[in-house]
């Protein structure tokens, strides 16, 4: 294993987020408080409880998540886009260093900005409204398979865009919504059951009533299915990765 160059990637991708603090950091902090503001402060009022729990701080995890599902694919997707933009994926591949490396040196820095963004966003609402962790270990351990399967996810994505419009249409389109749609400011309880079922085919609502669960006792899905989800989604991701660096996909001039 070659830790040196796992170190230099690691650590390049690093430095870039403080180069960006604003944008990295700042502004998706301020996206969030404002969340907290109109959601909180504005319908918090109006809507008592769910699931027992007050609605201000209900929709804490789901902000938490949001946040680093989103960042995560754009933190990692990036990091690889320019690389290959410039092409100095090159010379990165032919260093001696594995593919495996490589993917996990990426991975890592954007999981990295993932979680630090997730504490930065956990001090910031508790500054707006109380919330308790049942059970830290399992929102610690929910929140780094998370960072690291969606940045594995974004990472396949940066592979696979072969321009700035496409880099963008997966999050954009795809993932915002599922998040939005996966129980981020409500339970899907609150739903017909229509809806209810529906709701079960998006897979954003396991991790979001997972992460949930960890703070609250409370979930929209059992706790082990949503545990199950996760790593059965990071298992299809590493195993595309496996088949992108096994035939070249977009990474041969």
């Amino acid at each position: 294993m070659n830790l040196r160059a796992m170190q230099a990637i690691y650590a390049f991708e690093m430095s870039r987020t403080r180069r960006t603090l604003l944008q990295s950091i700042v502004a998706p902090v301020i996206s969030t408080a404002l969340y907290f503001v109109v959601f909180g402060a504005a319908l918090g009022p109006r809507i008592s409880e769910v699931q027992g729990v007050s609605y201000g701080s209900f929709i804490v995890p789901g902000l938490v998540m949001l946040s680093v599902l989103t960042h995560s694919i754009s933190n990692a997707s990036f990091g690889i886009y320019f690389p290959r933009f410039s092409r100095t994926i090159y010379e990165i591949m032919s260093a001696p260093i594995s593919y495996m490396e490589i993917t996990f040196s990426f991975v890592a820095a954007a999981a990295t900005k993932s979680i630090i963004l997730a504490i930065i966003i956990l001090i910031t609402a508790k500054l707006f409204v109380p919330f308790s962790v049942d059970h830290p270990i399992w929102m610690l351990s929910f929140l780094f398979l998370t960072a690291f399967t969606f940045s594995l996810f974004g990472f396949i994505i940066g592979i696979w865009a072969d321009n700035f419009e496409k880099l963008q249409l997966v999050p954009m389109l795809i993932i915002t919504p599922l998040t939005f749609l996966g129980g981020s400011f409500y339970s899907i309880d609150m739903l017909p059951p229509f809806w209810q079922n529906l709701s079960l085919f998006n897979p954003v609502v396991y991790l979001i009533s997972g992460f949930r669960w960890s703070f609250y006792s409370v979930a929209d899905v059992n706790i082990w299915l949503s545990l199950a989800m996760t790593l059965l989604f990071l298992a299809l991701c590493l195993a595309i990765v496996t088949w992108i660096f096994r035939t070249g996909y977009r990474l041969r001039p």
